[in-house]
């Protein structure tokens, strides 16, 4: 019998790892099954070596719960320990046996790789246990058990054990009940380990029956598998339109499948729901270092013993090698969907607004990105049509209308001189042209109301005579309309469209309404002392803007002026909500006065 001393550098370490290592106290059943299945994996390796000889059947982790005698008892059939390698593993705490193992053989097979990496895991134990027993044996010949047990101070014992076949028993003696109920167990391993490699038994029960998809080659799984996995990972989530199985060996290892979701209503933009893995082992749903911001929105799981954690495996730590899997995924992702577009542009078009996203984030934040993706960057026109942004250039050259309003009443002036105006509703358009000016130069995006171009005017008609003061009909039909509006800061000018149909738009400078839409992305308003410079645009090749100019009752007029003012505010969307009282009592007092004088 030995009486030892836990060989720390200060006893106050032993307290903190149980306190403050490990952000959640689950996390102690996730590190005792990877040390279990790291004492199986090594068995394996000593079997390639010709040191022993077993079935695979032989290899599993039992885990028992007893509620009466409150103890969660983990039991594998593993290496085992001599009682040496417990005070050398155990009692010498921080020191890592996979490390110095891997050191003294080498598996060719990537599947056998241990898990451990850092030592520590076994006393995240204590953070729900008082004391804690391991019984032992290892596979040496002639070996001895070896029991040892501690209560979480720096003190242990370490004595002769009572097991007779190779492996490990660790039982912890449970203060928090919670850790003692079946269910709660149960999740807590479904959560970590349903992808372990060796079969788990809880209570009898095995628990864990698959594994992991992204282990198989791309070229060999189906697309029920992928669905199945799929819905294993994400179980309440609608199924995906298609995905990207990752299989990378050099110059870093990682596996995994990333799935591109349907967009809903509800779709949770804030959750990062990729899984990240470690060895099979479960580490953390919270991917935003190793994944690109705009894939964030992402679907799947991630395995890689390349990838960098913390000591207690709870989250990444930035390096080089993360910021490489990063490009090399966008990268991945980015050829998926060039070969999705190339083979079946059906397909890639019909689920073109759950793809937008990620296409267009990728774009604002990435120019290797932008560099992979500007071939299939698509827009739809008014007619239904989809193209490309040089396929558009090639018929306009110069210059890209667009509208974000598809009811607009001006789309009439722009249909009737067939000019072809691409469709741009989504949040993320006006910066992502912001970007693509700079890409396209000198080609400019054109709001349809945010410019008077010469295409939509009609030199033919225009009243460009000047009569005895010298002035034209048309500055004559801009300075009446402007006296009797009389609003601080609107500029007004009277133009000759091709439409005869549409009286009057209200225009708003292209750079300004960028600018607005742009910061109302993060619920802020334009900067004080920025105007927004706004312009009321009158048709004089209208009748109704004809006829007020010569309509003797100049009040009426005003009142029309007035009501057509507003009513272009309103299918912009920017008659504030205070005057729409004024609006309705205007129009019932023009609407009574017309009906009067017919009578």
């Amino acid at each position: 019998m030995v009486q030892g001393t836990l060989k720390i550098n200060t006893e106050k370490l032993l307290p903190i790892i149980k306190k403050w290592l490990y952000s959640d106290k689950e996390i102690f059943l996730r590190e005792l099954v990877s040390n279990a299945c790291d004492a199986l994996s090594k068995l394996k390796i000593l079997r390639e070596q010709k040191e022993i000889d077993f079935a695979d059947e032989e290899l599993k982790i039992a885990i028992t719960l007893d509620k009466e005698k409150k103890t969660l008892t983990i039991t594998d059939t593993g290496i085992g320990m001599t009682a040496d390698e417990v005070e050398r593993y155990i009692a010498q705490l921080a020191f890592s046996g996979a490390e110095e193992f891997l050191s003294k053989y080498k598996s060719e097979q990537e599947k056998d790789q241990v898990i451990g990496h850092f030592g520590l895991g076994f006393y995240s134990a204590y953070m729900v246990a008082s004391n804690i027993e391991i019984d032992t044996l290892s596979f040496q010949k002639s070996a001895e058990p070896a029991f040892w047990v501690c209560d979480g101070t720096s003190s242990y014992t370490l004595d002769k054990g009572s097991r007779e076949k190779r492996g490990t028993t660790i039982t912890l003696h449970i203060e928090e009940e919670e850790f003692l109920e079946l269910s709660r167990v149960q999740e807590i391993l479904q959560r970590y380990c349903a992808f372990l490699p060796y079969p788990i038994y809880l209570n009898g029960e095995h628990i864990n029956h698959k594994d992991p998809l992204w282990l198989k080659s791309p070229a060999d799984c189906t697309e029920k598998e992928y669905l199945e996995f799929y819905r294993q990972l994400h179980p309440l989530d609608p199924d995906p339109i298609f995905w990207v199985h990752l299989n990378i060996d050099y110059p870093f290892h990682l596996k995994g499948i990333l799935y591109f979701p349907h967009i809903h209503q509800r779709f949770d933009f804030q959750k990062s729901p990729i899984k990240l893995f470690c060895n099979r082992v479960f580490v953390s749903d919270n991917c935003q270092d190793l994944i690109p911001e705009y894939l964030t929105i992402m679907r799947g799981a991630i395995d890689s013993p390349d990838i960098p954690l913390n000591v207690s495996r709870s989250f990444l730590q930035m390096d080089k090698t993360v910021r490489s899997l990063s490009n090399h995924i966008s990268k991945k992702v980015a050829d998926r969907l060039a070969t999705l577009y190339r083979t079946d542009s059906e397909k890639f078009i019909s689920h073109w607004e759950d793809v937008e996203t990620i296409i267009k984030l990728g774009i604002i934040h990435d120019d290797k990105f932008y560099d992979r993706v500007k071939d299939f960057l698509i827009w739809k026109n008014l007619d239904g049509e989809w193209t490309t942004l040089p396929e558009y250039l090639e018929r306009h050259p110069d210059k890209i209308f667009y509208t974000q309003d598809t009811e607009s009443p001006f789309l009439q002036v722009y249909k009737e001189k067939k000019i072809e105006v691409l469709i741009a509703k989504g949040p993320l358009d006006i910066p992502l042209m912001n970007f693509l000016e700079l890409k396209l130069s000198p080609a400019k995006f054109q709001r349809i109301d945010g410019g008077l171009d010469p295409s939509i005017l009609d030199s033919d008609r225009e009243k460009s005579l000047l009569d005895a003061e010298g002035k034209t009909e048309s500055s004559k039909i801009a300075d009446f309309v402007r006296s009797s509006l009389d609003i601080k800061d609107l500029e007004v000018e009277a133009k000759s469209l091709a439409s005869d149909q549409l009286p009057a738009f209200l225009m708003i400078d292209e750079q300004t309404r960028r600018l607005r839409d742009t910061l109302a992305l993060s619920s802020k308003n334009l900067p004080p002392g920025l105007a927004d410079k706004k312009t009321f645009v009158v048709n004089t090749n209208s009748p109704i803007i004809t006829a007020l100019a010569k309509h003797p009752d100049k009040e009426l007029a005003k009142e029309v002026l007035a009501h057509l003012y507003q009513l272009s505010q309103l299918s912009q969307k920017e008659l504030p909500p205070k005057e729409l009282s004024h609006f309705i009592a205007r129009s019932t007092k023009i609407l009574e006065k017309f009906l009067n004088d017919e009578v």
